[in-house]
């Protein structure tokens, strides 16, 4: 009986013997991790580097990906095409010049476990061939032999699964203070932040659905209130949106309804995969399994569209989260929001929300703050999942039944408090200093504070919140 081979593609035009030994101990999911990761860095490795030298570095990054296909006909097309380095290439990026990407962000702020590791409920089923893959070329060429290669060992699901859940960053200390009805209040109190929920393959795979969901509305295969495009009239008011689960009104409309949900406005139901990421928001200690999400809208922004001051409707129960893709982008924060001009706000302070980010919504700062984002620099995509209040729900809902029952992963560190194992003091003064939140998302935060305290001091410090609150004023 022959043995069942599994096939790992090739760069196009490249035969077996081109390929380097080293790439054939991989498989296609790490070279595309590995070549995306090290695209990401191209900028700080071609330091310094001549432009040759940094055509060369790229161009050897670009190979590294399977699926990667050379823009070019032949080598001696790319040997001829050499001091154009902009056409295929991403050696441009030492020069400034844009780069084509699958995930367009000015600033890509990923880590290399959020793109190393990939959740079983978003990617492909794994082939298991009794712990051995088989490395075949393409068999169009006659030239191409088979390289047996060991699979590596992997992890068991759940076990991969925790190890990204104890790695995930949260944000929990947001501080500004204004005067609200003469009191001194903390108008972030219930904010949090949380990064490294989703890894780059997954927040692709989001941003193409989101893609796919997008054309079936222009071509009006969605419920008619389920897909809005309003004609772009002036800068900021171009912004589509994508509903499931309710139909809500932002403003009184031609038929006098006031803002809020629509009860007897249908619209489609919550897709699959955004059920898979509401489930991966309650395991993972986001939302707590008292509010799972039953509604969502898909916020899909051109370059310069915004989002205007206001406090979400309470038609919505408290928290509710906001997820990032695509690109990075500021969401400004205030008691007391300006317009300034089109798509441009003056309020007291602006916090980044980094690409695959969630921003969660509690307390003051779903309540007594207002927010809004300014004119984006870039096309972003962003989905707020929201819980109806129960008298809120339209005629005919009925609850989802895989929304039902969902559990939270365990902390290590609550296995730790039961065993009796001691926390240093400074943890513990830390945890009493995070306003709002759970108690065991402050026990994680504290814990993870040995792996992220660096990576945190980049951005969402109240040190870099005082810049904004100077810059635009309160």
């Amino acid at each position: 009986m022959e043995e069942q081979h599994h096939q790992q593609p090739k760069p196009n035009n490249i035969n077996a013997s081109d390929v380097d030994p080293f790439l054939l101990n991989y498989t296609p999911s790490d070279l595309r991790t590995a070549s995306e990761f090290l695209a990401t860095w191209l900028p700080f490795l071609s330091r310094d580097l001549c432009a040759r030298c940094t055509q060369s570095l790229s161009d050897r990054i670009q190979s590294i990906d399977p699926g990667e296909v050379p823009q070019n006909g032949s080598p001696n097309e790319q040997n001829d095409a050499e001091d154009n380095c902009d056409t295929h290439s991403l050696g441009s990026w030492k020069d400034g010049a844009e780069v084509n990407s699958c995930v367009e962000t000015p600033s890509q702020r990923v880590c290399w476990a959020d793109m190393a590791q990939e959740d079983d409920e978003f990617g492909e089923e794994e082939n298991n061939n009794n712990g051995v893959n088989v490395v075949m070329g393409n068999s169009n060429d006659a030239s191409d032999v088979g390289v047996a290669v060991a699979e590596k060992p992997t992890l068991p699901r759940e076990q991969r699964e925790y190890i990204r859940f104890m790695n995930v960053r949260r944000k929990k200390d947001f501080i500004c203070f204004e005067r609200v009805n003469g009191k001194l209040v903390n108008i972030l109190e219930g904010l949090e932040l949380h990064t490294g929920i989703f890894s780059l393959a997954e927040q692709k795979r989001i941003v193409n659905y989101v893609a796919s969901l997008q054309e079936m509305g222009k071509r009006g295969e969605l419920k008619e209130r389920t897909f809005s495009a309003p004609q772009k009239w002036m800068r900021g008011k171009g912004r589509q949106t994508i509903q499931f689960g309710c139909c809500y009104n932002y403003a009184v409309d031609r038929d006098g309804n006031p803002p809020g949900i629509l009860p007897h406005s249908m619209v489609d139901p919550l897709p699959d995969l955004f059920k898979v990421i509401i489930r991966r928001l309650i395991k993972w200690h986001v939302l707590p399994p008292t509010c799972v999400p039953d509604s969502c809208i898909v916020n899909i922004y051109e370059e310069g569209d915004c989002i205007p001051p206001h406090i979400d409707n309470h038609d919505f129960v408290r928290p509710f989260c906001t997820v990032s893709f695509l690109s990075e982008c500021n969401i400004v924060f205030g008691s007391n929001l300006k317009i300034v001009g089109p798509g441009e706000f003056d309020g007291s302070i602006a916090i980044p929300l980094p690409m695959g980010s969630v921003l969660v919504l509690n307390g003051n700062g779903a309540d007594v703050a207002k927010h809004c984002v300014p004119a984006v620099p870039a096309k972003r995509i962003s989905i707020t999942f929201r819980r109806m209040d129960e008298s809120k729900r339209p005629f005919g809902y009925v609850p989802e039944p895989d929304l039902q029952g969902i559990q939270p992963l365990t902390y290590e560190v609550e296995q730790e408090k039961k065993s009796g194992g001691h926390r240093s003091g400074r943890h513990v003064r830390r945890q009493r200093g995070r306003g709002g939140g759970r108690n065991d998302a402050m026990g994680f935060a504290s814990r993870n504070d040995r792996f992220s305290e660096h990576r945190d001091s980049n951005h969402n410090t109240p040190r870099s919140g005082n810049r904004w609150s100077r810059k635009l004023g309160s």
